[in-house]
């Protein structure tokens, strides 16, 4: 249990708390605190699950793994595998998120993995989300109707790519292409990639290897920044009706060839 004692202290001076505080925060004396970070003893199971809570990482994450290197609690590197935490709140403990600038968005491929990059990112709250890492992204053009150009989309942060789900929107950083917005079909079982596919048929749809994505955000909803026209509001109705029809008879001949 040398590694949990080690990552209960770390994980404390991360977020600058003495042990008093961290004992405070959690309902517990400080000679506990003192103990488990000592290894003289080994932490209940009422305690690892009050920990896990408080700094929002899962408990096995916490008992496996040496995260003593980590250097910012927004993020923590597990092998070769990058974990993000919503670790930043307000004064009123509620967790915020990061909005990625417009203007500077291309800056996002260089600055992603930086927590002082992170860290300097406008922050705002929006207490309907559910529970999970959160981030806003701008999006730029009109490969996605009927989201229009310069609407921010919020998505949620996948540790795993494998759990990708085909049919869904995703925010995709890529090595070269940097940040996309686009529905995927994930073929990682098949090719080892996840083929992008914009709403907007004009664009043409192409496959990522998933050695090239570096995160991957599904959607959880968009924030516009223009008023829709009534033309605007006819056709993206129409194009969502297609987009729903495709789906629908992609899923009725997957269940005729299963027959």
């Amino acid at each position: 249990m040398i590694t949990l004692s080690k990552n209960i202290k770390h994980l404390r001076s991360l977020k600058k708390l003495s042990q008093e505080a961290l004992a405070e925060e959690l309902a517990v004396t400080r000679s506990r605190i003192s103990s488990y970070e000592e290894n003289r003893s080994s932490p209940t199971l009422e305690f690892l699950i009050a920990f896990s809570d408080y700094f929002k990482i899962p408990i096995d994450i916490i008992i496996k793994n040496d995260l003593t290197k980590a250097t910012d609690v927004s993020f923590i590197e597990v092998g070769n595998k990058r974990v993000l935490f919503p670790i930043t709140v307000d004064h009123d403990n509620e967790n915020l998120i990061e909005v990625i600038p417009a203007k500077a968005s291309a800056g996002y491929l260089l600055g992603y993995d930086d927590p002082e990059y992170i860290e300097q990112l406008d922050k705002i709250k929006l207490p309907f989300l559910p529970t999970g890492k959160h981030r806003a992204f701008p999006i730029k053009g009109d490969s996605m109707l009927p989201m229009k150009n310069g609407s921010y989309v919020v998505a949620e942060f996948i540790e795993d790519i494998v759990d990708a789900k085909s049919g869904y929107s995703y925010i995709i950083i890529t090595k070269n292409d940097g940040m996309t917005y686009k529905r995927i079909e994930n073929n990682i079982e098949t090719n080892g990639s996840l083929l992008l596919k914009p709403d907007n048929k004009q664009y043409q749809s192409y496959s990522v290897p998933i050695e090239e994505v570096l995160e991957l955000w599904k959607f959880t909803c968009s924030i516009n920044t223009q008023e829709y026209e009534e033309h605007e509001l006819k056709l993206s109705s129409i194009i969502q009706m297609f987009n729903e029809l495709g789906i629908e008879l992609k899923q009725l001949e997957k269940s005729l060839k299963i027959i």
